[in-house]
């Protein structure tokens, strides 16, 4: 990244988010004017506490489900650039509540992208969503943007949905140039400060310190891992393209790791419990809610239009995120162990 981001004001929602807490801190060490719009953390502890951001940045809480909230909160920012990561991410939980789940993805989204449309002044607008947007027919098969959109799920079809709203305001609203929106769908990612419910590495680390084994659902279910940073630097690399107008940049992206580094969970648990010994066990359940067993991108689109590829392979994605949950169970300061991640993804050479 260059002085692009210095004096820069860019709004994040869902800022005190797992992924949005790595992106506030990054964009903050690039001197960006960082604002966040986001309900309170959900989990205790959350990376957003360990890192302090509430102090850092310009902090509000709200809910993107309560459109006046939304659409003062863009006016009084005045972004440059905006990162809609705010949502309800879980696909468990979307079983649970699937009316607030897509009340929050989809209608949070629109009420977002409504509040920008007001703005009488130049955006980028990354809206991110996810790689389960796509119609999964389980098969051994990559996809591509130019795939069906679907979704079995309510997390998953609230999020294609996300697409096509995006697409809807791209096409009636955004056709001058003014707003340049483009929509990003990231793999299974993983990071040090995940705390959230029902998540693998999450759960291994609080299985790994209170000694207990760990309950593993699908241990032969195939997702595209990826450390945090790596879709992250995408999204950054994405916005810096829709501010220059860079030509093809208006559109749908995937972010994902290479087609050689597609891997089951039974494999993010061997070489996680490699770096942090803990027991494991299978208790598949059949009458449980439907979860996709094969998931994997192309990614030739987002290398050949941004320039874009993964630094981090799936074992340095995996000892990484183990190394950060340990340094600080340790005791080291969270704020450093993430800066130092940032510095080693930085100097590392993309694959």
């Amino acid at each position: 990244m260059t002085g692009f981001w210095r004096g820069r004001s860019v709004l994040i929602t869902g800022h005190t988010g797992f992924k949005g807490s790595w992106l506030a801190h990054w964009l903050l060490s690039r001197g960006a004017e960082v604002h966040g719009l986001a309900l309170a953390p959900d989990t205790s502890p959350a990376l957003f506490d360990q890192l302090g951001l509430a102090a850092r940045l310009d902090h509000a809480l709200g809910d993107i489900r309560n459109e006046a909230v939304v659409r003062r909160r863009v006016a009084e920012v005045q972004p440059d650039v905006v990162f809609h990561l705010a949502a309800q991410p879980l696909v468990r939980r979307s079983y649970r509540e699937p009316v607030a789940t897509f009340a929050t993805n989809v209608m949070g989204t629109a009420h977002l992208l409504d509040a920008v449309r007001e703005l009488a002044r130049e955006v980028a607008l990354v809206v991110v969503t996810t790689d389960n947007v796509y119609e999964n027919d389980e098969r051994e098969h990559a996809y591509r943007e130019t795939d069906r959109l679907g979704g079995h799920d309510p997390y998953s079809a609230s999020k294609a949905a996300c697409e096509l709203v995006a697409e809807s305001y791209r096409k009636s609203f955004f056709g001058d140039g003014r707003v340049r929106l483009a929509t990003a769908r990231a793999g299974n990612v993983i990071g040090g400060g995940d705390w959230a419910e029902d998540r693998l590495i999450p759960d291994l680390v609080r299985a790994a310190i209170s000694g207990t084994p760990l309950v593993v659902r699908n241990p032969d279910a195939v997702r595209p891992w990826q450390h945090v940073l790596d879709p992250l630097a995408g999204y950054i690399r994405l916005a810096e393209k829709l501010a220059q107008g860079a030509p093809g940049a208006t559109d749908a992206f995937n972010f994902g790791p290479g087609a050689t580094e597609q891997h089951r969970v039974r494999e993010v648990l061997e070489v996680a419990t490699g770096h942090w010994p803990c027991s494991w066990q299978e208790t598949s359940d059949p009458g449980a809610p439907h979860e996709a067993g094969q998931l994997t991108l192309a990614t030739e689109k987002v290398k050949a239009t941004l320039g874009w590829a993964p630094r981090w392979s799936f074992e340095d994605a995996v000892r990484h995120t183990i190394a950060w949950y340990r340094a600080v169970q340790e005791g080291a300061d969270p704020v450093a162990v993430t800066t130092g991640q940032i510095e080693a993804f930085e100097g590392a050479s993309a694959s």
